[in-house]
């Protein structure tokens, strides 16, 4: 088992409020939201360079999300929303502008989330694509979007909620914890 990487920093909750996802966005529980735990569940990654292929195609790359390892999920979370963003890029750095997806959760305090390949719908079991990236013409994905900078030394982020994504009409999404983790620079 590999420890959790300490290589994240809180979200701010005025971006947790503008950020609007399916379904009518997230409704922060409490003004002081609960830190998940967030680490890599693969060695490559590190949250410095990024590893070896992981960019978009247009760069050479068949880029996938990192592999995460989660701990501290509340009670009540059923799915785990990763937001992923270009913090170089404005119109791509915030509210999952590389693509949002979004991973059921059947209960637990710690999970881990499996690569999700880039520039495709197809997801593994139990995930799905939340919100498509908001990328445009040659760079439009239809779900994840992998670091497409060319190399200029952007930094990735990947804003991961732990969320109750409500199941029935009169239901609301809530938002139950949330952690941000460097996923690279590319």
């Amino acid at each position: 088992m590999i420890p959790f990487q300490r290589l994240f920093v809180a979200i701010p909750l005025g971006l947790v409020l503008s950020a609007c996802v399916s379904g009518g966005g997230y409704k922060p529980v409490s003004a002081q939201l609960p830190e998940l735990e967030v680490g890599f569940a693969a060695p490559e990654w590190t949250g410095g360079a990024l590893p070896a292929g992981q960019q978009c195609s247009l760069f050479g790359g068949k880029g996938a999300t990192p592999p995460l390892r989660l701990g501290s999920i509340p009670a009540g979370a059923n799915a785990i929303i990763v937001e992923f963003n270009d913090l170089d890029f404005a119109p791509l750095s915030s509210g999952g502008g590389h693509g949002k997806i979004g991973f059921w959760h059947n209960g637990g305090t710690s999970v881990e989330l499996p690569a999700v390949p880039g520039d495709t719908a197809t997801l593994p079991d139990g995930s799905f694509v939340e919100a498509r990236a908001r990328s445009t013409g040659m760079y439009a994905s239809p779900g994840y979007l992998p670091p497409c900078s060319g190399g200029r030394g952007h930094t990735y982020v990947a804003d991961v909620k732990a969320v109750y994504k409500a199941r029935k009409e009169g239901e609301e999404n809530r938002l139950l914890a949330q952690r941000r983790i460097v996923i690279g620079k590319y």
